[in-house]
């Protein structure tokens, strides 16, 4: 196998052991389950090896496609399941709304008084 094609199989096999996980996890992670197992089967259809094979006509180019299944999640019962706890939402940063506010206040009156001076300096006589 050339290196190219550990990398990928290390790629697969990561990929398999997060379908794992997310089967044993549960919920919305074990529907992405099955996807993950695809996925895995898929990047191992793509080594470098395999596909120069496929070029030249050495490796048969429309195989029947396999199913890949996720393993179904198996609950142990020596300890009960982990309870996480919810992060908090991190304060992103950026300026303090206060000091927006006040800037933005300060701007309109700035802009009003240019306003009021520019229309006393041409007034209408009717």
């Amino acid at each position: 196998m050339s290196k190219a094609d550990l990398l990928v199989e290390r790629g697969a096999d990561r990929l398999e052991g997060l379908s794992r996980k997310a089967a044993a996890k549960g919920g919305f992670a074990a529907k992405l389950a099955d996807e993950l197992a695809e996925d895995a089967a898929f990047l191992r259809k793509l080594k470098p090896s395999l596909i120069k094979a496929r070029a030249k006509g050495q490796a048969p180019i429309n195989r029947a496609p396999q199913e890949p299944r996720a393993p179904s999640p198996q609950i142990s019962a020596s300890r009960p399941p982990k309870r996480r706890r919810r992060k908090r939402a991190r304060r992103r940063g950026g300026p303090n709304p206060f000091l927006v506010a006040g800037v933005a206040l300060a701007a309109g009156i700035a802009l009003a008084k240019v306003i009021d001076w520019r229309g006393h300096a041409h007034p209408r006589d009717n």
